[in-house]
């Protein structure tokens, strides 16, 4: 199953674009024999300052035709790392063939784009800046294929 991350906003060279570049590394590494990636990073950017209507038009078009959307929303499903691994490994044995992470800007996304979404998961409630997101979510996918494969990665 492929992982797909599609987020507002472009990610420049620093720590935060280097911790997930070395997550997603280790996830399509340990993923691979389980069927999981490899994983690709989308970034999208309104630069008309058309506001979450035109960022969710530009997310919309960077998620595969087919693939499952799950948002990342402080609204969404709280789960343990072992749930989300359970999670992901019942999207793929399900047979889904591509997984849609949307990561929205700083107004969120779009309640058109959210209510296309199959679901909806949340890091808490305290509000995350968008770019450590894209940390926390290469990190927890990485976790995830650790799981999955039983690797003392994922100490409980």
């Amino acid at each position: 199953m492929r992982v797909h991350i599609c987020a507002v906003g472009r990610l420049r060279t620093g720590p935060e674009r280097a911790l997930i570049d070395d997550y997603l590394t280790r996830f399509d590494r340990t993923g691979r024999a389980l069927g999981l990636g490899p994983a690709a990073v989308a970034e999208v950017e309104d630069k008309k300052g058309g506001g979450m209507a035109a960022e969710a038009e530009l997310l919309e078009r960077a998620v595969p035709s087919g693939a499952l959307i799950c948002v990342l929303d402080e609204r969404g499903r709280v789960m343990s790392s072992p749930e989300f691994a359970d999670q992901i490994a019942g999207w793929r044995d399900g047979g889904r063939q591509d997984l849609a992470f949307v990561i929205g800007g700083a107004d969120g996304i779009a309640p058109e784009l959210r209510a296309k979404a199959g679901f909806s998961l949340s890091f808490g409630r305290m509000v995350w800046p968008h770019m450590l997101v894209r940390v926390m979510l290469s990190e927890q996918l990485y976790r995830a294929a650790s799981i999955l494969s039983g690797a003392p990665y994922h100490r409980v």
